[in-house]
């Protein structure tokens, strides 16, 4: 192997009044990330391009070459999923969320506090895969409080999702639902629209009056009552071929971005959430994620030329304004990933490349469009370095857009 990419999802923040206004990262002990930066380079890159606040399909899309209307996030998480597509298919991302009612429309959650168990979630989704379309559809969750919906048949996906919150120049503070809409004047792109609205009114009536929700409720919990939908698709993601690369991923999006650019993926069974503790469940899936990657690597680094790692937990403490918990779960994959690497791969001078695919700053509680740090271990002479933003910023590699990424640093297709 000459080379292992790793992605720390939303691993980028901002200064924070918790750590003296150093980040997550810069506060963060780091020893074994620290030993790559000091033999090796940093700069930082813009995962899209400057002043884009980047979703984690545009920005792996991207990192990897490819333009963004190469594929959607429906399709991606689709295929992650398991769910065969065929063109015409309509592929949508889910999120079960919590609203108040589809007539005052005022939305209380767009994830039910993160307290929605696998048992909950596979509950729900049986009820609203008996609803009555005119089409065929198929509804299947993914983790915690996602899942991913596809209409058979021949759509349009110049259609918009109802959560504006992820619509481009909109606020975050947005807590309205909206009807999704076409984007054209087609008559296929009306009816679409027309349609996907039709299953989120009769998904409201199945989820609001449905067993689990009821039991919720008396438990003072949130109801999963509602779908956030976004990202459609209808077309077979079209992006570049990394045949000589293998991949480590286990959430539905990377999965499928790795299938879709024809990587051979290895992944693990992630824990259920049996319980409140959304955080216990995250923590237990990043511990398994941590010695799965080291797994994967000493079983495949004779197999391929490079290989993608995605670590995902660190992105949500970012989005729940959680910075202790970011910082713990940093120094985590710091102190058994990067220290299973720092002693793999200098004598097998496999080369190491870790950065992130969006900021994700906990006082914003969502993505920002500032700069991620990358760090390029390629064997050199040792210079005092730390592997945060303030460095990055210093770093000889410089700015770099997310497409020239690879490139920049020599990793090849």
């Amino acid at each position: 192997m000459k080379g292992v990419f790793i992605i720390i999802d939303g691993l980028g923040g901002a200064d924070n009044k918790r750590f003296d206004g150093k980040t997550c990262l810069e506060a963060a002990n780091t020893p074994n990330l620290d030993f790559f930066a000091t033999r090796g380079k940093l700069g930082y890159m813009y995962p899209v391009k400057p002043a884009f606040v980047p979703e984690s399909d545009e920005a792996l899309v991207s990192i990897f070459g490819n333009d963004l209307l190469t594929s959607t996030r429906g399709q991606l998480e689709a295929l992650g999923a398991g769910l065969s597509l065929k063109r015409g298919d309509l592929a949508l991302r889910v999120n079960f969320a919590t609203i108040d009612s589809l007539e005052r429309g005022n939305i209380l959650d767009r994830r039910v506090a993160r307290t929605l168990t696998t048992n909950e979630a596979q509950s729900l989704s049986e009820a609203l895969n008996k609803i009555k379309m005119p089409c065929k559809f198929e509804f299947k969750p993914t983790l915690h409080h996602r899942g991913v919906l596809v209409f058979r048949g021949g759509f349009s996906d110049n259609i918009t999702g109802n959560d504006i919150t992820y619509s481009k120049g909109r606020s975050r503070d947005v807590d309205k639902i909206n009807l999704c809409r076409a984007l054209d004047d087609e008559e296929n792109s009306k009816y679409t629209a027309k349609l996907v609205n039709e299953f989120l009114s009769k998904a409201f009536d199945v989820l609001n009056t449905h067993p689990v929700n009821m039991k919720r409720r008396e438990s003072a919990l949130l109801p999963a009552n509602y779908l956030m939908v976004r990202g459609a698709g209808v077309e077979k993601p079209r992006l570049k071929q990394y045949k000589k690369w293998v991949s480590f991923t286990y959430s539905p999006l990377e999965k499928g971005f790795a299938q879709a650019c024809g990587m051979k993926n290895s992944s693990f069974s992630y824990p259920k959430l049996k319980n409140l503790d959304a955080y216990k469940n995250l923590y237990d899936g990043l511990r398994k994620a941590c010695k799965s990657a080291v797994k994967f690597l000493k079983k495949n680094h004779k197999k391929a030329e490079y290989a993608y790692i995605h670590f995902k937990e660190v992105d949500s403490p970012g989005h729940d304004n959680k910075p202790l918990e970011k910082k713990e779960m940093i120094e985590y994959i710091d102190r058994t990933f990067f220290k299973f690497l720092r002693e793999f791969a200098p004598p097998k001078k496999i080369k190491v490349l870790v950065s992130a695919d969006h900021s994700t700053p906990c006082k914003l509680k969502g993505h920002s469009a500032s700069p991620v740090p990358v760090l390029l271990y390629d064997f050199g002479i040792p210079k005092e370095k730390k592997f945060n933003e303030k460095e990055a910023k210093k770093g000889e590699l410089g700015a770099i857009n997310g497409k020239d990424l690879l490139k920049k640093v020599g990793f090849k297709r």
